[in-house]
């Protein structure tokens, strides 16, 4: 039981501390720096839109705002067979420069961007979603790396506005965006983010018709043809947290279930051969998945090796922190610690539940809003 208890306590901390410390050192020694150069190529805007009358205006009116030049800049939005007044909002924006593609049934958000790519006329494919608000100069800062020939994939920084009352949701933002600024440093990032990136359209892969994450599958497909998938944390693009916590927990849910896809589709970026991600790839994405078993692992063999203060302490330790999530549940206005305490465990359950979508298939293509 010790030894279980001590391999899972290692792997553990390694996932969330130690793999986020090399990664950050590793960037230090072996950053790659991007060369810069201030251009403006030909933009494609991709935008799958599904049910989105209460977001969809604002959006559009945001690209038109951008700091670029208009005339080259195409938006092409593919409504995915909405039933809300989504499609009349768009067309009162139809001209030379912006096209809507409508579907009459649902099919999913990857055939509506095969779709749009399949119509798209210029160099660069800028993939956006509908809900948020872009900043007026995002889209310089997020094409001007394309410079560098290198370069396959360009994500944007997404900030939150508000952090819906869970300051531990805040937070583990932060965290996972210092860890991919690492990753893009060293090499490349593991995805992007899905509200607003951007690839050398002859880098585009087909998307599979089940595709869960294709923010993940096709800056990886990128890094497949070795090119470099990065962050731009001057391109930033504003959003809310989901209204509800049964969004916030669907998306991830969501979230980590795409991710079990991906190793399934996107195996070979495993081999450390073959692959320049191998490495992020098992200790960001791979590790992260397994730590719902180890903490179970780590609690019931702790249980069994009570003999001295250091283990007596610690197994108190996880009660105290187990309890702090359990409340959180029930409580609205709580602490820092209580809402970190209830954003982990939640995030972890949420990889089980991911890995049962997954494995029983019932984990749907298409997105359905929860706020």
């Amino acid at each position: 039981m010790k030894v279980l208890f001590y391999i899972s306590l290692a792997t553990i901390l390694y996932t969330y501390i130690g793999y986020p410390l090399t990664i950050y050192l590793l960037s230090l020694v072996i950053n790659k720096p991007v060369k810069k150069g201030e251009i403006y190529p030909a933009v494609s805007m991709l935008i799958a839109a599904y049910n989105e009358e209460k977001y969809i205006e604002e959006k559009i009116e945001s690209i038109l705002a951008l700091d670029y030049p208009t005339e080259k800049i195409e938006i092409l939005i593919g409504s995915d067979g909405s039933v809300d007044k989504t499609d009349e909002i768009v067309s009162k924006f139809v001209n030379n420069r912006l096209s809507l593609f409508r579907q009459q049934i649902r099919e999913g958000k990857p055939l509506v961007l095969n779709s749009l790519v399949s119509h798209a006329k210029n160099e660069i494919l800028v993939f956006s979603d509908a809900r948020q608000r872009l900043d007026k100069n995002c889209l310089k800062h997020l094409v001007v790396n394309f410079s560098d020939k290198t370069i396959g994939s360009v994500s944007a920084q997404l900030i939150f506005q508000d952090d819906g009352g869970n300051k531990g949701i805040g937070l583990y933002w932060n965290y996972e965006k210092f860890i991919r600024n690492s990753e893009s440093k060293l090499a490349s990032m593991l995805g992007a983010t899905g509200a607003l990136y951007a690839i050398r359209k002859e880098l585009f892969t087909l998307l599979p018709e089940n595709l869960i994450l294709d923010d993940v599958y096709i800056p990886l497909k990128v890094v497949e043809k070795n090119y470099r998938a990065i962050f731009e944390p001057r391109a930033i693009i504003y959003d809310h947290i989901a209204e509800s916590p049964k969004g916030e927990f669907l998306r991830k849910v969501r979230t980590l279930a795409g991710n079990f896809q991906i190793f399934g589709l996107l195996k070979g970026l495993f081999n450390p051969f073959k692959s320049s991600v191998a490495f992020q790839l098992f200790s960001h994405k791979f590790l992260r998945l397994t730590v719902p078993y180890l903490l179970v692992c780590l609690f019931i063999s702790n249980i069994f090796i009570l003999n001295n203060a250091f283990l007596k302490t610690f197994f108190y330790l996880q009660v105290i922190f187990y309890s702090l999530a359990f409340f959180g549940i029930f409580i609205k206005r709580t602490s820092k610690l209580i809402d970190i305490a209830n954003m982990f465990c939640v995030m972890n359950w949420a990889a089980v539940v991911g890995l049962y979508g997954f494995l029983t298939h019932k984990q749907e293509v298409a997105w359905e809003k929860t706020s």
